[in-house]
């Protein structure tokens, strides 16, 4: 059994409220828009930690990070991408990948919008934890927590850390 803490879009900004609610966990992942290495390393440092590299990340980040992550964590097959899309609104190269070989769970970053939901037709839960950073749209800094045990995605949680700050 393994707690996962999953973020995204930092945008070179961590809440320091993050390691509070991802002490619990065994892993952090991570799904793209860093933003810089110190936040990576913060994050490496405090838990294991998975990430693939987001549009805004600069060379180190995309050097150290790949595209897209695959792999099984408690008997979970896992996919993560920063720009992917969702159930029946994938972009095209995500699309492609799903369908020739889906995973239990996809995991998105991107639009900063907090989205969990199912794809019945390719049998897979879909989580976009939404943005972390104070850059972008979004109004609510949002995270998500959940558990994985013997294939299955138990006491998912989504955590809100507060607004946004205003934009200058």
């Amino acid at each position: 059994m393994k707690r996962i803490g999953l973020l995204s879009d930092t945008h070179s900004y961590l809440d320091d409220n993050i390691f509070k609610y991802f002490n619990e966990c065994d892993e952090i992942w991570h799904a793209g828009d860093i933003g810089s290495l110190g936040i990576a390393q913060q994050l490496e440092q405090f838990r294991p930690f998975r990430a693939v590299h987001g549009n805004i990340d600069h060379t180190t980040l995309r050097n150290r990070y790949p595209m897209d992550l695959r792999f099984t964590c408690e008997d979970t097959d896992v996919f993560i991408t920063h720009i992917g899309g969702y159930p029946r609104r994938y972009n095209t190269r995500v699309r492609t990948l799903l369908h020739a070989n889906p995973p239990a769970l996809y995991i998105c970053g991107h639009s900063h919008m907090l989205k969990i939901m199912r794809d019945p037709e390719l049998k897979l839960l879909h989580i976009n934890p939404g943005a972390c950073g104070n850059e972008g749209f979004h109004q609510i800094r949002t995270i998500v927590r959940f558990t994985l045990h013997a294939g299955n995605i138990q006491d998912l949680e989504v955590i809100e850390l507060g607004k946004r700050a205003p934009l200058p």
